[in-house]
């Protein structure tokens, strides 16, 4: 039996919508989702899931008697009271968030009227819900409440991290509202905290901006133990076992990308502004992130001089491992700059397909790792996969031309590599790096 009186309902059925839906159903409630993809839903229908998630298959294939597809919002609306708001709000020329997909459903809502808890899961600006709130108004809807419930899913983990949170965020105008919110995650453990509306707007705003903010500081860290022969690994776990600051961030690369971080700052970056604050920390963030893509392509023209007519190889190209989300990777940028420059790029990534992408134009995508290996002149590891850490490295100098390569993930051993012949230079590792025990294993950082 249903743990909830009448089904909760799931609008934009994309990565968070998706998995939202599921777990709502794995933990006892009924679903209904709607998307206006129309070749979506059908294929949900037929068990065909749009997004690649660990273990999101099986969650829900078990669970396939609570959820429900429609594209209809009559059919929606007829069942459902409390609406989780999932759509997607990207960025704007300007840089503010696109709320377009979120008036859209307001007034698909407003149209039918009726007592209704709306619950923003999308990742909005400070002040939307007032805003929504009086929208629903204007249009006649004041029955309409609403509640901010901003997620922290990373993809890669989004399961663990629904099922097993740090807290969670309820923003709300009354205790009823957020009470009725809070019941439908019975049965996690975790803190929860109740708020008002924009606090909770703000809190997801802020955590995402301070994570950037780790990660692109950990990057000049790394940039400068680069010039003074530091290694920014044991760097970076020196610092993390200070309780103050924590190990998580602290990786090293060439920046962060995905559909979240880049989005997120430059949107709190522009609600600063808009408010008539300049948020200076926000603009360094975001420029590092840029400048460290391009510090790659640095580093291959200092070894190689003009990259004109050379191959070079991309191994990865999603931008996280455990995920086919291609947002913002870090190779669009620096695949472009390396056509730009004149070279022949080849790239393989486990979750990309071999072919022609509108996303790397010029590039050529393998079907296997060996592929991009074949006559290059250089090799970047963009994405940490684990595969790449367990490839026959062998093997894989013995097809390359020149055996350089750039891991911009400090996924492999950079003393192993050396000894088996690899010109090999990772980020933030100082010109003589440090020796990983047991120094015959390329995999172990």
């Amino acid at each position: 039996m249903s743990r909830s009186q009448s089904p909760v309902g799931v609008i934009g059925i994309g990565y968070v919508g998706l998995v939202t839906a599921a777990c709502f159903a794995h933990l006892g409630h009924e679903v209904v989702c709607l998307d206006i993809d129309e070749a979506r839903i059908a294929g949900l229908r037929e068990g065909v899931i749009p997004i690649y998630e660990p273990g999101l298959d099986k969650i829900i294939d078990d669970n396939q008697d609570r959820l429900a597809f429609t594209t209809s919002y009559d059919e929606l609306l007829e069942h459902c009271r409390v609406l989780f708001v999932a759509v997607d709000t990207p960025p704007s020329p300007s840089g503010d968030a696109d709320l377009s997909r979120v008036y859209a459903v307001v007034g698909e809502i407003a149209r039918r009227g009726g007592d209704r808890l709306i619950v923003m899961k999308s990742t909005v600006p400070v002040g939307t819900g007032g805003h929504v709130l009086a929208e629903f108004g204007a249009l006649g809807a004041t029955e309409v409440t609403y509640v901010s419930n901003p997620e922290f899913l990373r993809e890669g983990a989004a399961l663990q991290d629904f099922l097993e949170p740090d807290r969670i965020v309820i923003g709300a105008s009354s205790d009823s509202d957020a009470d009725t919110v809070a019941d439908l995650y019975r049965g996690i453990e975790c803190e929860v905290v109740r708020t008002s509306v924009p606090t909770a707007e703000m809190i997801k705003y802020a955590s995402n901006a301070f994570l950037a903010t780790k990660i692109s500081f950990i990057n000049e860290i790394a940039n400068v133990c680069e010039e003074v022969g530091a290694d920014v690994r044991t760097v970076a776990d020196g610092m993390g076992l200070d309780h103050r600051i924590g190990p998580h961030f602290l990786q090293a690369g060439i920046g962060y990308g995905g559909s979240c971080f880049p989005k997120d700052v430059q949107a709190l970056k522009q609600l600063a502004g808009n408010s008539g604050y300049h948020f200076q920390l926000l603009n360094a963030v975001i420029e590092v992130n840029h400048l460290q893509k391009r510090r790659v392509v640095a580093k291959l023209k200092q070894r190689l001089g003009s990259l004109r007519g050379l191959n070079v190889g991309i191994l990865g190209l999603t931008f996280k491992p455990n995920t086919d989300d291609l947002r913002e990777a870090a190779s669009i940028v620096l695949a472009g700059r390396l056509v730009g420059e004149g070279a022949n790029v080849t790239a393989y990534d486990p979750m990309v397909p071999a072919g022609p992408h509108p996303l790397f134009p010029g590039v050529t995508i393998c079907e296997e790792a060996s592929g991009v290996a074949l006559d290059a002149d250089a090799l970047i590891i963009v994405t940490e996969w684990p595969e790449f850490a367990r490839l026959d490295w062998p093997a894989v100098r013995g097809l390359m031309r020149r055996p350089l390569v750039i891991d911009g993930r400090n996924c492999l051993d950079p003393a192993a590599m050396a000894e088996l012949g690899f010109e090999i230079e990772g980020v933030g590792i100082g010109r003589r790096p440090e020796v990983a025990s047991p120094a015959s294993d390329p995999a172990k950082p």
